[in-house]
């Protein structure tokens, strides 16, 4: 199993090992320390996460006021923030204990429900929130707000508010732009509007978008589409620039660009279709 490996591999380096206590009780109660998630954010200096960027992004959210740095081991598919290989972490890991290792700071969202005046859901996002119809339900009709400004009434699946890291994620296969992460701007894409003319749109990410639920049945909202709240006609969903940023480290020489060639497949030629004989 990759996480033993790389836990006797810090272990052998006089490295201190934590493990997450749901993860600790998945693999068997291995002879290693059990810790929550509380526990790790204050006493560890480095966490690691073994899996595909649903795992990351789900450690970035219960780590990021804490200021831990995150390193990615891919044992998904994608893999655009868990970008170590899985056959190279040896090598990949004992470069970054070393000192050897590229670092960037990542936007997070933080998402809240206000309804009647009450704060009902809260939850932050490394990749995005969206807004969205039931799969069993019609379209639903957003008001947008941003900085208390009227910006738009739009009908459509749903709307989806993406920080730089997830306009490579949901937000891409709506046909939204892609964002570099040192970017400071939330892109707003909607989701098969009825109005062809809605596009999305980059705004500067210190502003407060607001969302109002106007029309719909079974509307929700999700973080990372993981954390997901229930939603009702009337309910403001309030997004902003979350206080604090995911701190990524990557081996020495990443690429943000070689990661784009990767995993978008841009070093790959157009296929030419011929004319039938």
């Amino acid at each position: 199993m990759a996480l033993l490996d790389i836990a006797r591999f810090l272990r052998e380096r006089d490295v201190r090992v934590l493990v997450e206590a749901d993860t600790f009780e998945a693999i068997g109660r291995p002879a290693l320390d059990p810790a929550d998630i509380e526990t790790i954010g204050r006493e560890a200096d480095l966490a690691i996460a073994v899996g595909g960027d649903g795992t990351m992004l789900g450690l970035a959210r219960q780590l990021a006021k804490w200021q831990v740095p995150l390193v990615g081991i891919n044992h998904g598919r994608l893999g655009f923030v868990t970008d170590i290989a899985l056959d190279q972490w040896s090598a990949a890991l004992g470069a970054i204990l070393d000192g050897s290792y590229a670092s960037e700071d990542r936007t997070m969202l933080v998402a809240r429900v206000v309804r009647s005046g009450h704060e009902v859901w809260r939850a932050l996002a490394m990749n995005d929130v969206v807004v969205s119809r039931s799969s069993r339900a019609g379209m639903i009709e957003l008001q947008v707000h941003v900085d208390g400004v009227y910006m738009y009434n739009q009908r459509a699946d749903g709307l989806i508010v993406a920080t730089p890291t997830g306009s490579t994620a949901y937000a891409l296969s709506a046909n939204g732009p892609i964002l570099h992460p040192r970017v400071a701007g939330i892109v707003l894409v909607p989701v098969a509007p009825q109005a062809l003319s809605n596009r999305p749109i980059t705004l500067p990410d210190d502003v407060r978008i607001n969302i109002r639920v106007v029309d719909g049945r079974e509307p929700r909202a999700a973080a990372d589409m993981q954390v997901f709240s229930d939603l009702q006609l009337g309910d403001d969903i309030i997004v902003e620039r979350a206080p604090f940023m995911a701190h990524l480290l990557h081996p020495a020489g990443y690429s943000h660009f070689a990661t784009l060639r990767g995993k978008l497949n841009w070093h790959e030629m157009p296929i030419l279709s011929r004319p039938p004989a």
